[in-house]
């Protein structure tokens, strides 16, 4: 089964001002990659939340973050040319336009919707099936690379139901189990 390479951006928060701080994603092959990002000087807004979120505190950002040129070209060696897909691209998109432009660097893959993928079947288990797999996974905190694995795990066992023979015409979330 070919799976999809992923990506997840986490943030400062949401809405205007908010910047990425960590980026993860998981390739087809399985292989994970993550970094924490060493915020830019005009990138000043906090969310207390987010950060209880996340379990990433501010100055991590600055101790172990990888400067945005570094990481842009570190990601676009990783993923040149290749699409890779996201469960929240528009947010995550402008948070990697965002990187990218801090980094003077052009973009050299294609950030598409997880849901271009999804079948309507897929789509209607997705919910339940992700709560599942972050469970078996035991995700206490949300992470960017954790996150690309979830969302991974979670295309690929929704796929397996819904190719599954004893699916039948109705699939709803009680058969799960």
């Amino acid at each position: 089964m070919d799976m999809p390479a992923i990506i997840d951006v986490e943030a400062c928060g949401f809405g205007p001002g908010s910047y990425p701080i960590e980026v993860g994603l998981v390739l087809p092959c399985g292989t994970p990659f993550c970094s924490l990002i060493h915020p830019q000087p005009e990138w000043d807004r906090w969310d207390t939340d987010a950060e209880r979120a996340h379990g990433i505190r501010r100055e991590a950002l600055y101790m172990y973050g990888r400067k945005a040129p570094e990481l842009a070209r570190q990601l676009n060696e990783i993923l040149r040319d290749k699409t890779v897909y996201s469960e929240a691209w528009t947010e995550e998109g402008g948070w990697l336009a965002l990187l990218f432009g801090s980094a003077r660097s052009k973009r050299r893959f294609r950030v598409k919707s997880l849901r271009a993928l999804l079948s309507e079947d897929q789509a209607a288990i997705w919910d339940p099936v992700k709560e599942r797999v972050a469970t078996e996974l035991a995700c206490a905190r949300h992470r960017a690379s954790l996150e690309a694995r979830v969302l991974q795990m979670t295309y690929a066992r929704t796929l397996e139901i819904t190719r599954s023979p004893l699916c039948g015409a109705a699939i709803t979330p009680t058969r799960l189990s």
